[in-house]
């Protein structure tokens, strides 16, 4: 496993969680690193937010104002802070790592996809 989750849990509606992803493998402050979710029985992915080399953020609407996306260079370790949590971010979350080129992240050139960790709100 080259990225490895953790975090996840039962929350809530309206509580927090705070996701990690941590690599022995990268070095995230080298690639654009992004957070992914799959909700259960679907089978696409979704966006939900990224962070490129220069720190530039980007996330899905359904989550602006509501999560963020930050790493730290010195642990290596990529996060996704969750607020005001809703039933339906119920989802298996995994972090990924892309390359970067450009000022962009290049989706096409996935290099790390860890195991994911299970994110449950409800009541």
């Amino acid at each position: 496993v080259q990225l490895l989750e953790s975090g996840g849990g039962l929350v809530q509606p309206g509580g927090s969680l705070r996701l990690s992803c941590a690599s022995s493998a990268f070095t995230f402050n080298n690639y654009c690193m992004a957070w992914f979710r799959q909700a259960p029985g679907e089978e696409r992915t979704e966006g939900v937010a990224d962070i490129g080399i220069d720190g530039r953020t980007s996330y899905a609407d359904s989550v602006k104002g509501r999560f963020t996306i930050s790493k730290d260079g010195a642990k290596n370790t990529l996060y996704l802070q969750m607020n005001s949590l809703k039933p339906e971010d119920t989802a298996m979350y995994y972090c990924a790592a892309f390359g970067w080129s450009g000022s962009i992240c290049l989706w096409g050139r996935r290099v790390g996809w860890g195991q994911g960790t299970q994110v449950t709100v409800s009541s």
